[in-house]
């Protein structure tokens, strides 16, 4: 695996990694970093028409509030909305943010005594807490409301046979994700729709998925997309619900809005235009080929275990599904300690439990996630480190 020149190329527009030549940033499902274009689109926008949206009457609040509106069907196009007339993108600070917003101002009202919510307690806890936030809230009003794990298999994926057997007239809502953040899998959320029926709504968690690889909301028949901005190589601070409108009520925000974070909304736009123009599909190439090899590497040291799927660790491996994310455990050096033995060398990776759920890995470990400006010297760099560790 060489470095191809669409890859240098691209890895030449981040100004942060070209900057220290002897770091490796590794830590991309944690935050991404920021191209070239991004950064001036947002020094365009701060320098040349600051202000306010959907407030003045003047040019720049006005162009401001068309930029607003105008990212709205940014963010449709990139989703491949089949129904852009029906749906709605609402921006908010970011995943977490959009999650509780769907379980707070849209699922919470409608839950009735009785009613069961599927929750993934393996996932991130953004996608756990408010589903039982949700629940609390109906508590509150006297109505008992059942929350149910999501089934998995042995290989971490959601097991849709057991869930089809889960779902009854009374599930208001499946929560999913799509790449999961610690095991780095595609969660094959596509077949999730057969297993709930035509009628069930789900709330998909795409925080490690836009930005990284291709997503079709035609294809995925989720009712809710919700995700980063700061993981999609946008600022800190911003992030969209989508709304498909098609089960139960069509969502609205509840309460009053106060200031959109327009930098950090134009700052979006500027990294969906990038990533389209470097094709997504090349970046999930590039960075699960990057993990392969990771993989691979891995599974000749003995000290290590690799976390999720064991049959996908041979580069070689028809089942290889892990996307740019791959995460392991020394038998014998703490994970947070393999982290600071690690930044110490310049390869900076996450070292901790991840924010997983109850039902998720019960002791932390070691997180590596790729980007397209991540080489593969950088991983074979990587493997030298962990190669010179490796011992019980």
């Amino acid at each position: 695996m060489t470095d191809p020149a669409w890859q240098r190329e691209l890895r030449a527009h981040f100004p942060i990694v070209t900057g220290h030549p002897d770091v490796a940033y590794l830590d991309s499902a944690a935050t991404s970093q920021k191209p070239q274009p991004v950064l001036d689109a947002v020094l365009d926008y701060l320098t040349g028409e600051n202000a306010n949206a959907a407030r003045g009457t003047y040019p720049w609040a006005n162009r401001t509030t068309a930029r607003i509106e105008q990212a709205r069907d940014r963010v449709r196009v990139f989703l491949g909305d089949p129904a852009p007339d029906r749906s709605g993108v609402h921006f908010v600070s970011g995943a977490t943010e959009g999650l509780r917003a769907v379980a707070r101002d849209w699922l919470a009202p409608q839950l009735r005594d009785g009613d069961e919510i599927v929750v993934p307690y393996a996932d991130h806890n953004a996608n756990i807490v408010p589903w039982q936030e949700a629940a609390a809230l109906a508590r509150a009003r006297g109505a008992h409301v059942t929350l149910r794990a999501m089934p998995y298999d042995d290989a971490h994926d959601y097991d849709a046979a057991r869930l089809a057997r889960l779902v009854t007239p009374r599930t208001r809502l499946i929560a999913a994700t799509h790449v999961h953040h610690v095991y780095g899998n595609d969660m094959h959320v596509s077949r999730l729709r057969a297993a709930a029926g035509p009628g069930v709504p789900i709330c998909l968690d795409a925080a490690q998925s836009v930005g990284h690889l291709p997503i079709s909301l035609a294809a995925l028949d989720v009712d809710f997309l919700v995700f980063s901005g700061h993981k999609a190589l946008a600022l800190p601070g911003t992030g969209a619900i989508w709304s498909g409108n098609r089960r139960g009520p069509a969502y609205a925000e509840a309460g009053w809005r106060g200031t959109p974070n327009t930098s950090g909304i134009v700052s979006l736009v500027a990294a969906l235009d990038w990533l389209d123009a470097a094709g997504v599909d090349r970046i999930e190439r590039w960075t699960r080929d990057l993990g392969a090899r990771l993989t691979a590497g891995l599974a000749e040291l003995d000290a290590y275990q690799v976390l999720g799927c064991q049959s996908s660790l041979a580069a070689a491996s028809a089942t290889q599904r892990r996307q740019g994310i791959v995460t392991f455990r020394h038998r014998t050096i703490g994970s947070n300690d393999l982290g600071f033995i690690l930044a110490a060398d310049g390869l900076l990776v996450r070292a901790d439990g991840h924010c997983q759920g109850d039902e998720g890995e019960k002791t932390s470990s070691v997180r590596v996630s790729l980007h397209v400006h991540n080489s593969p010297a950088e991983i074979d760099r990587l493997l030298e480190r962990l190669a010179a560790l490796n011992h019980d």
